[in-house]
């Protein structure tokens, strides 16, 4: 149920943020708290145990903007999931966002149905790209080929953690990859575990841009994201 999915919501403009909380309640989603800045929120975090299941994170904030936040949170939090939000559109941004921390990118004049559709999609499988950002990461994944072969080797990893990888990318849950690999949940949260070591990604949507760039994987390969 939506109702036991809690949300942050960090903007600095009150009426879009009120907006936002408005709308996500209307979906079913409880609002934990919301934040005019970054320092709001690092500080709502540390002084709370129990933690927001996903921050919407507004990317140009007074004090400490939303990319110095979401950095922040990937090394403290990484297990919270992040929508960055902006007005500003661009290729390079976004696939930027995304690998200091952000599961997707939403823009500010998106449709509360697109909204409620990336939200559900980053809960379910970590991360969230639709035609524009695919385009976009493909294209940063390509130019960054060149430099990406001196750091990627064959022996990088194992052959069940590259197994993983390809199972996470085409957005299989840990219970589904636990299945098909016939392996224990806990085992694939390690091989998980070890992939974000080594490539140093700070999620899911990390994993797939890194496999993306030493063409692990393309992204014909995956489901329709």
């Amino acid at each position: 149920m939506n109702n036991k999915i809690q949300i942050l919501v960090a903007d600095d403009e009150v009426l879009f943020r009120k907006g936002i909380c408005f709308l996500l309640e209307s979906f079913g989603f409880t609002i934990v708290y919301e934040a005019s800045n970054g320092n709001e929120v690092i500080e709502y975090l540390n002084q709370n145990s129990k933690h927001p299941d996903l921050i919407l994170m507004d990317i140009k904030m007074p004090e400490l903007n939303g990319i110095e936040t979401t950095s922040k949170i990937a090394q403290l939090y990484p297990d919270i999931k992040i929508i960055a939000l902006s007005s500003y559109i661009s290729g390079t941004f976004i696939t930027n966002t995304i690998r200091i921390g952000a599961s997707s990118y939403l823009p500010k004049n998106a449709a509360p149905e697109q909204m409620l559709e990336t939200i559900n999609a980053v809960l379910q499988n970590g991360y969230y790209f639709n035609s524009f950002m695919r385009q976009h990461i493909t294209q940063a994944a390509l130019k960054a080929s060149q430099n990406a072969k001196e750091f990627y080797s064959d022996n990088l990893f194992t052959k069940k953690e590259q197994e993983v990888l390809v199972l996470l990318c085409k957005q299989n849950t840990t219970q589904e990859i636990a299945t098909i690999m016939q392996l224990s949940p806990r085992t694939v949260e390690g091989h998980r575990n070890n992939l974000l070591q080594k490539t140093d990604a700070k999620n899911i949507a990390g994993l797939l841009i890194f496999a993306l760039r030493y063409n692990i994987i393309s992204l014909d390969d995956t489901i329709d994201i």
